[in-house]
């Protein structure tokens, strides 16, 4: 396989889990044992909850107050381990498992292949 297109996947997958994290927060919510009027309330103020976080803090492109290094490894720790969280909550402990594991995989390469400013340059494009 072809370094490029392993490293272009690597990307592609970091964008797959970030929608994957927006989808379990919207699943999650609309699990809750409530009126349904409440679960989609839920649903909508989960997801809201994940998107301004990362629209603050971890867009590739133009998040408000960008951050690097240790600080932006946190915000992955707790961002990706708060969807596998309620990913266990919602589906079964081991999909949230899964969605850690493919996360941590995803990061270690980012940091190996020096993809961590890179997903900004791709969206800059």
């Amino acid at each position: 396989m072809n370094m490029s297109i392993a490293k272009g996947a690597n990307l592609l997958l970091m964008f797959v889990l970030e929608l994957a994290v927006l989808a379990t927060a919207a699943a999650w919510g609309y699990s809750l044992d409530a009126p349904p009027i409440v679960r989609i309330l839920a649903a909508v103020a989960a997801t809201a909850v994940f998107i301004v976080v990362w629209k603050l803090f971890g867009a590739a492109r133009d998040a408000r107050y960008k951050l690097t290094g240790l600080s932006r490894a946190a915000l992955e720790v707790l961002w990706f381990g708060g969807g596998a969280v309620l990913l266990g909550f919602t589906w079964s402990p081991t999909a949230g498992v899964v969605l850690f594991a493919l996360w941590v995989i995803n990061g270690v390469l980012r940091v190996l292949w020096d993809q961590v400013d890179t997903v900004a340059a791709v969206h800059k494009r």
